[in-house]
């Protein structure tokens, strides 16, 4: 596991991302029962962030990914945490294609994307929590930043 200062970097970064694909959510969910422009340009902007920072806290899960033995559990965990973030991504990337041309206007079809992303979330945080307190059980043999 890389880490800085020893603390685990993913798990430092990865706070970010799902704080603001999350909230984008509930941003657009506003803008539905509001209309309120401004509400659909800010979630157009913390999905924009959101991926940006999943795609920095990815460079580090993969290489926390690649230091899991293979054939474990944990490796599988891992997979499973790191493909569903994938899609994840994919969905709110989608959704953003969807909205680029009037993103304060998203429609029911980009507001769909990041909820299906937001509901993907919560299982791949599931595993993802499952994967860091299994290595909190364990001694750190990475190496520190």
């Amino acid at each position: 596991m890389k880490r800085i200062l020893g603390h685990p970097i993913h798990q430092m970064l990865v706070v970010f991302p799902l704080g603001l694909l999350a909230t984008s959510f509930f941003f657009d969910l506003a803008w539905a029962v509001t209309g309120r422009a401004e509400l659909a340009n800010v979630s157009w902007w913390m999905i924009i962030a959101g991926v940006i920072g999943g795609a920095a806290a990815s460079l580090f899960g993969v290489l926390d990914f690649l230091a899991i033995p293979r054939g474990t559990r944990a490796r599988r965990l891992g997979a499973w945490h790191g493909g569903g973030n994938l899609v994840v991504a994919l969905f709110f990337a989608a959704s953003l294609l969807v909205r680029r041309g009037a993103p304060e206007h998203p429609g029911a079809l980009a507001i769909a994307l990041s909820g299906l992303g937001v509901l993907l979330t919560v299982i791949t945080g599931w595993l993802g929590g499952e994967l860091a307190e299994s290595a909190a059980t364990k001694p750190p043999h990475s190496q520190s930043l």
